[in-house]
């Protein structure tokens, strides 16, 4: 017995050896972060033009984050300015958010202009890249002529209240929209415009780690060291909508539609040209109806069009695709408010436009040919020849005038015409000769080796 005791006992420092071994495998493999609850955080993209899209895709990510239980949304931001409609109901969902939201200025290079601005400041934590902007907030009105001092003031006012809010510098908000102030990121983390200045989406979940912010009236403590970042993407759909909210793509949707529908008029047939042409101008209308427009513009434009149309019933002088694109030009570089940053570029507008010019003309050229004469030519010296008729087989008469094909009605509905008879011409109706047989039974018959074609 006493012999199996000290057996027991010689062997105890073995299993404590043991034990202590593979806690410590255990903490080591563990690592510094065991701590960590695998929090995550919901994150999203916003490009371009403020509108009512980007609007609704916001509001949409503030709910899917906080139905998947993130620690924060947090948006990058890259705006040159938009519609104020739209960034009041963006700033709206912010300040009323059920999780902190942090608005990431970003990538270098990236600006948080005019709209841009006040969505910035209404996070509950404001980032910028290094080598981003951020102001230049002034309001300009739809037609794009200067606002009056009401419509300043109150947006100032706006830009004040979200500053206060959230605690951020009030004289650059206020300066931003009365002065069109605009400042980099270091100008604006020292100020106090913004929170914090980080590259990446690493050096921002750093910075955002243990910070408490107010989220509807409670203090709420991030904790983002090492949170696994969830990319909320916006639908398919919506980023067609967005993507047509382009002035660029606007431009050319309207230009295009025009120009479909001019060669559509010219060749009449499948309407193929109808049908892509009211498509363009439809969406183009829908990127106009949610982007600052000025009617200046758009008058401008309608006047190319109705131009380009001139130009089919005077084809081939030019002066009405001259005076289309001329207009056209001008309503491109009319049609948004440049000071909102929303623009049509020359590397589209004068492109668009010399192709305009052309194809007008070219389509001038078809409804000439189409009708049998020269182009610029306007009167019917067709009238009062003397043809013979031919191919009446098939109910479908016709006579060749040089090297054209015309179908021939009589002009007495009661008389029928026949093959080989002589007939003169008295009137024209488009592409029909009206004819009077000069002699009603001569018949010779016609040449079965001619093909009149289509005509």
């Amino acid at each position: 017995m006493e012999a199996k005791l000290r057996a027991a006992r010689s062997r105890l420092p073995a299993a404590a050896a043991l034990v202590c071994f593979a806690l410590g495998a255990l903490l080591l493999a563990a690592g510094p972060g065991s701590a960590q609850t695998g929090s995550t955080v919901a994150t999203t993209t916003v490009e371009g033009a403020i509108t009512p899209v980007t609007a609704d895709h916001l509001e949409d990510a503030l709910e899917q984050a906080a139905e998947a239980g993130h620690e924060a949304l947090i948006v990058r931001l890259d705006t040159p300015g938009g519609l104020l409609e739209s960034a009041r109901r963006i700033v709206q969902s912010f300040l009323d958010a059920p999780l902190p939201v942090v608005v990431h200025v970003s990538p270098g290079g990236a600006d948080a202009g005019s709209a841009g601005t006040f969505i910035t400041y209404a996070a509950h934590v404001a980032a910028m890249a290094p080598a981003t902007t951020i102001g230049a907030a002034t309001p300009v009105d739809m037609e794009g002529a200067e606002v009056g001092d009401k419509v300043v003031e109150n947006a100032a006012a706006f830009a004040e209240a979200i500053a206060e809010e959230r605690g951020r510098d009030v004289d650059f908000a206020l300066a931003a929209v009365r002065e069109g102030r605009s400042i980099t990121s270091s100008a604006a983390v020292e100020i106090g415009a913004v929170d914090l200045e980080v590259a990446d989406l690493g050096a921002l979940l750093d910075g955002l780690d243990g910070r408490e912010v107010i989220v509807q009236g409670e203090t709420v403590t991030l904790a983002t060291d090492g949170a696994t970042p969830v990319e909320v993407e916006m639908p398919l759909a919506r980023q067609l909508l967005q993507l047509l909210a382009n002035p660029n793509l606007a431009f050319i949707l309207l230009s295009l539609g025009t120009l479909a529908i001019l060669y559509e008029i010219a060749n009449p047939g499948l309407g193929l040209g109808g049908v892509v042409g009211v498509v363009s101008i439809v969406f183009a209308l829908f990127a106009m109806a949610v982007l600052p427009v000025n009617w200046a513009g758009v008058a401008l434009l309608v006047l190319a069009m109705a131009m380009f149309v001139a130009e089919l019933f005077a084809p081939g002088i030019g002066v009405g695709a001259a005076g289309g694109t001329a207009a056209l030009v001008l309503g491109g570089l009319f049609l948004f408010q440049g000071e909102t940053g929303i623009a049509v570029d020359w590397w589209v507008l004068v492109p668009t436009a010399v192709l305009a010019f052309a194809l007008a003309v070219l389509a001038g050229v078809m409804v000439a040919r189409a009708h049998g004469r020269r182009s610029a030519a306007g009167s019917d010296d067709i009238i009062g020849r003397t043809l013979r008729v031919q191919y009446t087989g098939a109910d479908k008469p016709r006579a060749r005038v040089g090297e054209t094909w015309w179908r021939l009605r009589a002009e007495d509905p009661a008389q029928t015409l026949h093959d080989g008879q002589d007939v003169t011409v008295v009137a024209r109706d488009n592409l029909d000769l009206i004819v009077v047989p000069i002699h009603e039974d001569s018949v010779q018959a016609a040449d079965p080796d001619e093909d009149p074609g289509s005509g």
